[in-house]
């Protein structure tokens, strides 16, 4: 598919300068592009990229001045871009809704129009599906569950008996929702469990990775938020309220019964102990620690989690221990103290 600047700037409602009649065959990052091709530029630091870059046109921002090349400027270039990559690529056409014959449906699950289950996959005693919703291959939806519309499960995703989830919810392939929560009591000698008996409500567009881990309530539910983005490989305990447009990155791990505000942004391989709250808007780097309450607006990194600005000077003042050290034991030397 070929097309010119000018008809990729009006899909994606852009300013052309330069030669808006040149042809774009294929659109590519910055690092692969060759002539023929459309890139795109994020930020400053990547302008020393596009000067290189052997791609005939790109989609800046706004502030970006032409370099003999045209160029599309946008509020927000790698958008745009996905856009032209969308359209330029093209899709083939979505296969018609349908059961799979090798699918069980359970004959008191209620499907709605336009659902699609894929082969292999299990509808459970009383489960209902919303409209358009799509069930992949070797899905499992158990009794009594509820699922919005226009909802997406990829394979093999699991859903527990009495889970919840929302319209425009995506969830991928591996995932487990409504799994029991780890709850014993130790007694006589042994651990003994704690009955889960709670569910697990996704609210709507909501998008949970690859391989991630909800499990269910011990008596009510675990709740995420609307909006809410989980990564790849992400726990989230038993009872835990996750609000609304948080983003946990990939191996962060909640542990049962905290609870976040809105807006939270949780980085990778960060830890929340139990029975944790973090407050609107907060920001925790990755592999951060978190034991304690967190107030709203804070930014906290490192274990146990300081203010980033506390964190970065300590971690500069470690590297300077060694020297230090060697510094200390001269002084005492000199004062004649030995190791004592």
């Amino acid at each position: 598919m070929t097309v010119t600047v000018r008809q990729l700037a009006e899909w994606v409602r852009g300013e052309v300068l330069g030669d808006a009649d040149l042809p774009i065959s294929n659109a590519r990052t910055l690092a692969e592009a060759q002539p023929g091709d459309i890139t795109f530029v994020e930020g400053d630091r990547h302008l020393g990229a596009w000067h290189a870059s052997k791609a005939s046109a790109a989609v800046v921002f706004t502030s970006v001045p032409v370099n003999g090349r045209p160029i599309i400027r946008v509020a927000d270039p790698l958008m745009a871009f996905a856009r032209i990559v969308e359209t330029l690529r093209g899709r083939p056409p979505a296969a018609p809704p349908s059961v799979d014959p090798n699918a069980h449906v359970h004959p008191t699950a209620k499907l709605a129009p336009g659902v699609s289950v894929g082969p292999f996959a299990v509808v459970g005693v009383e489960a209902e599906v919303g409209p358009n919703t799509s069930l992949h291959a070797g899905v499992v939806v158990g009794r009594g569950c509820r699922i919005g519309g226009d909802v997406v499960l990829h394979p093999r995703v699991v859903l527990y008996d009495d889970c919840v989830v929302g319209d425009r919810v995506v969830i991928h392939a591996n995932a487990v929702i409504g799994a029991d929560g780890f709850g014993y009591r130790f007694q006589n000698g042994r651990h003994v469990k704690v009955p889960q008996l709670g569910w697990v409500e996704i609210e709507d567009d909501v998008e949970v990775g690859a391989g991630t881990t909800i499990d269910r309530g011990t008596f009510g539910p675990t709740r995420i938020g609307a909006g809410t983005k989980i990564d790849n490989m992400v726990m989230v305990g038993h009872n835990c309220r996750i609000g609304r447009h948080n983003v946990l990155a990939a191996q962060v791990g909640i542990a049962g019964s905290s609870s976040t505000g809105d807006f939270v942004i949780i980085g990778g391989q960060a830890g929340v102990a139990d029975h944790v709250h973090i407050g609107d808007r907060a920001v925790i780097a990755a592999q951060t620690g978190v034991s304690k309450d967190t107030p709203a607006d804070a930014k906290l990194m490192g274990f146990p989690a300081r203010p980033t600005g506390t964190a970065k000077r300590l971690y500069v003042v470690m590297d300077q221990l060694p020297e230090l050290r060697k510094d200390v034991l001269r002084i005492k030397e000199h004062l004649g103290l030995g190791d004592e």
